[in-house]
């Protein structure tokens, strides 16, 4: 576990699969409707994802309310699913896994983070702006639209 100013975040344990699963489904729920289907992270197979990435939590007094999923790249960090609990939107966890990601990316000597997410989930893609992210470019993942977006992270 890691303490840090903003928080314990703890690296989520292989035997979380399910409770990371009933979070992330929670989390991206509200999407369904403007995407047009259950988002890409609704669908992840957790127990996959904890064995092929690194997955970050924060936890409320019921468990995990908040993760964030990476994968080291050889040039960059990939953040591949941020997800807060419904009931523990909108104070600030988002920010402070966002602001973890981008420390550990300094930490590993990475220049940049990068992540993606579908072209209809306009707060999100706000919020990373906000953060500093930019679009690189836009592909077709199928029935979705998907836009890359980059940040560049100064070395310490």
């Amino acid at each position: 576990m890691l303490t840090t100013t903003w928080g314990d975040i703890r690296r989520a344990r292989p035997d979380e699969a399910e409770a990371i699963r009933t979070l992330v489904r929670r989390a991206y729920a509200k999407w369904i409707i403007s995407v047009g289907g259950e988002p890409r992270p609704m669908r992840a197979d957790y127990v996959r994802a904890l064995a092929e990435h690194e997955i970050w939590a924060i936890d409320g007094r019921a468990g995990c309310i908040a993760l964030i999923e990476l994968k080291p790249e050889p040039d960059h960090l990939l953040i591949v699913n941020v997800a807060v609990d419904p009931g523990h939107q909108g104070q600030g966890l988002g920010r402070r896994l966002l602001t973890f990601a981008e420390t550990e990316a300094q930490r590993r000597g990475m220049a940049e983070l990068r992540l993606y997410t579908n072209v209809r989930m306009s707060e999100n893609r706000a919020l990373y702006a906000a953060r500093g992210y930019r679009e690189t470019h836009q592909e077709q993942r199928g029935e979705f639209t998907i836009v890359h977006m980059a940040k560049t992270i100064p070395a310490e």
